[in-house]
C-alpha cells in the first residue's frame, strides 16, 4: 500500500514552499521519519520526514517547483524496505544476454544499482558533476570549493549538505583552483579567455530577502546617520575576562553582548526607535526583540533574542551562539526569526569599514556594526592610535526624528566606550 507523503505545516502565513533537493530517489527504501525531501520557505529549509518505513514510489514534484501546505509530493511502498524494484530491473537483461552493444550499455545502470560505490563516487568527485544536487552545488559555488575533495556521506557516496558545511567548518574544504580553468578549456579557444555564463536561480529565500529590501526602500523614508565608537574599554574588558567568562557559561565573550545590551539601554531613553508603524497608528514596544543579522549557506537569516533587555550578557551571548550553530546546520525553525523589534547587523566580521543598512520592515531601525580599526584620534590634546568602530544607524524619518536617532546613536556610544553604564544603567 503506498502512503502519500505531503507538505507539512510550514508556520504562521506561510502557505507554500520550493522543492530544494530530493534526499531520496524512486526505489531507494526509507525509515519512519527518515528525511526524503528539502524544502526551502521563505526563511528557513525544512526536511519532509517519510511517515512510513517502506520504498520511496514516486516523487510528484522537481527540485525547484513550488508547493502549497498540503500538497502531495511523493508516495511511499509502505512496508517493502529492503526490496528495491530497480536491481530487479536492472537483473533480467542479464537472465538473457542480449547482443553485445546493448549488454555494454545495459551494464552502466546495472552497476550503478547493484554495486552503487564506485561509478557514482567518481561521478561525485569531479568539480561540478552533474551528479551534485542543485542546493549542494550551490553551497560550493558560494565558498568557490573543490568537491573532489570532501567526503560525502549521502547515497552511493554523494555530497550533502552537511558535508560540506562539516568541511568548511572543520577547515579542511579546498578552493576548486583547478576548477575555474575547467570552462577556459572546454568553453573558448585556446588564445583566448573564457566568456562561459551560468544561471542560477534564485533560492526562494533570496527572493524574499530581494524583495522585503526593495519595499523597505519603497516604503519608508530611510536615513542613516553616523558615529564612531573608541573600542579600548571593551576590548581591555575582554581580554582580561573573556578565559574566566568561557569557563564558567561555556561561550565565548564577544562584543555583540555588550553591543546588544547597549542598544536595550538606549531603546528604554528612545522608544520611538523601538516602535514601528502600522496603518495611521504608532506601535510602542515595552520590550525589545533583538533581530541579529546571521550568514546561514543559503543567505542572511535573522533570528530573534526575545526579551534581550532583561537578559544577561552571557544570556544574550549563548542566545547568539546557538543562533550561529542552527543556522549552519539549516536547523533555525520559522518561530525563532519570527518578530522581532530592532535590528543588528554586524558586518564587520566580513571586514567591511562602513555600510548603511537597510531596515527590516516592519521595524524601524538597524544598528550597522564595522571592522575595528586602529585610527589616530585626539584624547585631550595629544594625537593616540586607538581601536576604532564605524556605528551606522538606518531609520524610518516617518517614525523617528534625526535628534531621536542621533541621540540614540550617542547613547550606544557612550555605554561601549564606558561599559560600565552597562552595569549601573546609566
Amino acid at each position: 500500500m503506498a502512503t502519500e507523503v505531503k507538505v507539512p505545516a510550514l508556520g504562521e502565513s506561510v502557505t507554500e514552499a520550493t522543492v530544494g533537493q530530493w534526499l531520496k530517489k524512486p526505489g531507494e527504501a526509507v525509515a519512519l521519519d527518515e528525511p526524503i525531501a528539502s524544502l526551502e520557505t521563505d526563511k528557513v529549509a525544512i526536511d519532509v520526514p517519510s511517515p512510513v518505513a517502506g520504498v520511496l514510489g514516486e516523487q510528484l514534484a522537481k527540485e525547484g517547483d513550488t508547493v502549497n501546505v498540503g500538497a502531495v509530493i511523493a508516495t511511499v511502498a509502505e512496508g517493502a524496505a529492503g526490496a528495491s524494484p530497480a536491481p530487479a530491473k536492472a537483473e533480467a537483461p542479464a537472465a538473457a544476454p542480449p547482443p553485445a552493444s546493448a549488454s555494454a550499455q545495459a551494464a552502466a545502470p546495472a552497476a550503478s544499482t547493484s554495486t552503487p560505490a564506485p561509478a557514482p563516487a567518481n561521478a561525485e568527485s569531479t568539480p561540478g558533476a552533474a551528479t551534485l544536487s542543485p542546493a549542494v552545488r550551490r553551497l560550493v559555488l558560494e565558498h568557490g570549493l573543490d568537491p573532489s575533495k570532501i567526503g560525502g556521506t549521502g547515497k552511493d557516496g554523494r555530497l550533502t549538505k552537511d558535508d560540506v558545511m562539516a568541511a568548511i567548518s572543520a577547515g579542511t574544504a579546498v578552493a576548486a583552483a583547478p576548477a575555474a580553468a575547467v570552462p577556459a578549456t572546454a568553453g573558448a579557444t585556446a588564445t583566448g579567455p573564457s566568456r562561459a555564463q551560468e544561471r542560477v536561480k534564485m533560492t526562494r529565500l533570496r527572493q524574499t530577502v530581494a524583495k522585503r529590501l526593495k519595499e523597505a526602500q519603497n516604503n519608508a523614508a530611510l536615513l542613516t546617520t553616523f558615529n564612531d565608537v573608541d573600542m579600548t574599554n571593551v576590548i581591555e574588558a575582554r581580554a582580561k575576562y573573556k578565559d574566566l567568562f568561557e569557563k564558567k557559561h561555556g561561550v565565548r565573550l564577544g562584543f555583540m553582548g555588550f553591543f546588544t545590551k547597549a542598544v536595550c539601554m538606549a531603546l528604554k531613553d528612545i522608544p520611538g526607535v523601538n516602535g514601528q508603524i502600522e496603518g495611521d497608528e504608532i506601535v510602542y514596544n515595552d520590550f525589545a526583540d533583538i533581530s541579529v543579522a546571521v550568514s546561514a549557506p543559503n543567505g542572511l537569516v535573522v533570528p530573534v533574542i526575545r526579551n534581550a533587555e532583561s537578559m544577561s550578557v552571557a544570556q544574550i551571548e549563548k542566545t547568539i551562539g546557538d543562533f550561529g550553530k542552527r543556522a549552519k546546520e539549516g536547523t533555525l525553525t520559522m518561530e525563532d526569526m519570527k518578530g522581532g523589534t530592532f535590528t543588528i547587523s554586524n558586518g564587520g566580521v566580513f571586514g567591511s569599514l562602513m555600510s548603511t543598512p537597510i531596515i527590516n520592515p516592519p521595524q524601524s531601525a538597524v544598528l550597522g556594526l564595522h571592522r575595528i580599526e586602529e585610527r589616530p584620534v585626539v584624547r585631550n590634546g595629544q594625537i593616540v592610535i586607538r581601536p576604532m568602530m564605524y556605528l551606522a544607524l538606518s531609520y524610518d524619518h516617518r517614525l523617528i526624528d534625526g535628534r531621536e536617532a542621533v541621540t540614540f546613536l550617542v547613547a550606544v556610544k557612550n555605554a561601549i566606550e564606558d561599559p560600565t553604564r552597562l552595569l549601573i544603567d546609566l
